[in-house]
């Protein structure tokens, strides 16, 4: 039986690290509070951490540096606090790899939604790791990669592991679920999100380019993923 999931959170502001603190002890989780990134890389070096609340806006080393470090070093979740209407830093964040991010002043029923949806996308929910080793992985192949559906993970000819956030697996099966059909924006917002947030239409355009940089052999002339100008999206099977 598994443990508590540990979150981190990192906020300069104590009274939010407290608030935040209380409110998902409270829901089973255990949590550390820390107010930056020196305090962050101890947490990360020396502990088990499933996902990392990371505002954006700290002094000193801030929130987009600490999510490229912890996407490059870790496979933790990542929400992002933004500042409302800070569309530039929700782009960026996205572009780092953070898994989600949400506006300040934070809404604590949403959040703790947020993180489930981000653990269970991520496959740090629970029960999920008894695996029935008589049952066939469920898989997908296209060009040189495998994507394993029950495992969540992205596989070169080789064997070695193409490192995936859980949004960008949610966007790659949603693909795969549906090949050589075009798909619209809201469409994948539908399939890959399950409508449990509203994201602004470029957070799929930026998730889809850096799939592209993991999976095309010229991410500028696509030919898994390609671009229907003015529909949408079609994941082609075969090359053209």
């Amino acid at each position: 039986m598994q443990g508590r999931k540990h979150i981190v959170v990192v906020d300069d502001e104590p009274g939010i690290r407290e608030t935040i603190e209380e409110y998902l002890e409270l829901h089973d989780f255990q949590v550390t509070a820390v107010g930056g990134g020196e305090e962050l890389r101890e947490v990360i070096d020396g502990h088990d951490v499933d996902l990392v609340l990371l505002d954006i806006r700290m002094p000193g080393e801030d929130g987009l540096s600490l999510a490229r470090y912890l996407r490059e070093s870790t496979k933790v979740g990542i929400i992002m606090l933004t500042a409302a209407g800070e569309v530039v830093d929700r782009i960026v964040g996205l572009e780092m790899g953070a898994d989600d991010y949400l506006a300040k002043p934070v809404d604590l029923r949403e959040l703790l939604a947020r993180i489930k949806a981000v653990l269970r996308r991520a496959g740090h929910d629970g029960d999920t790791a008894a695996e029935d080793s008589a049952t066939p992985a469920r898989v997908v192949r296209f060009g040189e990669f495998t994507l394993n559906l029950d495992s969540h993970k992205l596989f070169e000819a080789s064997g070695a592991e193409v490192p995936l956030t859980s949004m960008e697996f949610d966007l790659l099966k949603a693909f795969a679920d549906h090949p050589n059909r075009v798909l619209t924006r809201d469409q994948l917002l539908n399939l890959a999100h399950n409508r449990d947030w509203e994201p602004f239409d470029r957070s799929i355009d930026i998730r889809i380019a850096r799939i592209r940089r993991k999976i095309e052999s010229d991410p500028a002339k696509p030919q898994v993923i390609k671009t229907v100008r003015g529909a949408g999206y079609i994941f082609s099977t075969s090359k053209s």
